[in-house]
């Protein structure tokens, strides 16, 4: 497997807060990775700082051999090829479905109208969204609009993708349909990189589950060795509280 980003002693502060200490991974092409753990881990700020919505405090990132936090790197460029799914869907409002998945790729890919049309429908239809085309964000559910957001996201062909807790503000029945979406996208080869609270898709879908407590990665594997064989004590109590909460 060739990687195509490596992080190298990742370092985050605001302020006197150290949010992310010395986080090293690599992520081969490919590959679905999840992270998970408590709230307040540190496992947002990290995906953030992938696509550089937040400047690393130190360390490297390594896309396809390059540093980007080098001086004088094309960060624009750089960001083209990731795609980004949030926990709040962050459509713009004024656009109905069809628009918001075409602005971007006009704008920052300089496609034409019509390509980026056909682009935008194809993957609307793919996430099940293409008899939406027409409607505005406001018309649609939670889980309506976090797949549409979803096909903008596809529709700019990333190398990478990156989910951002991306169910944690759906209601309970709109999170299957969204899950089984990234399923299918994980089943196509898709390079993912997910940040989630579902620790059933995690342990499906997962060839490498990283857990994160306190800012550091406490442990890593596949997921039979974090889901079934956890070393860490922190591992398993973490485990313990979210798959067998107190009633």
């Amino acid at each position: 497997m060739s990687s195509i980003i490596e992080i190298e002693h990742l370092n985050k502060k605001f302020g006197d807060n150290e949010v992310l200490k010395d986080i090293s991974i690599t992520v081969n092409k490919g590959e679905v990775v999840t992270i998970i753990g408590a709230s307040g881990s540190g496992k947002s700020t990290f995906l953030r700082c992938i696509n550089l919505l937040e400047t690393p405090t130190s360390g490297a990132i390594i896309y396809n051999g390059e540093n980007v936090l080098a001086p004088g790197y094309n960060l624009p460029k750089y960001r083209t090829h990731l795609g980004m799914v949030f926990q709040s869907f962050n459509l713009f409002n004024n656009m109905n479905v069809l628009q918001n998945c075409m602005t971007g790729q006009m704008t920052v890919l300089g496609r034409k109208e019509n390509e980026a049309k056909e682009i935008a429908i194809e993957n609307l239809n793919k996430v099940g969204m293409g008899r939406f085309i027409d409607a505005r964000p406001a018309q649609l559910s939670g889980g309506q609009k976090q797949r549409v957001a979803i096909a903008r996201a596809l529709s700019m062909n990333p190398e990478v993708m990156l989910f951002d807790e991306p169910t944690s503000a759906l209601d309970p029945e709109m999170v299957g349909d969204v899950l089984s979406i990234m399923q299918d996208l994980a089943g196509s080869g898709l390079t993912m990189v997910i940040v989630t609270h579902e620790m059933a898709f995690a342990k499906e879908v997962s060839d490498r589950v990283i857990f994160m407590d306190k800012g550091v990665i406490a442990e890593e594997g596949t997921s039979e060795d974090i889901f079934v064989h956890p070393k860490e004590a922190r591992t398993k109590e973490f485990l313990h509280r979210v798959l067998h909460p107190e009633p």
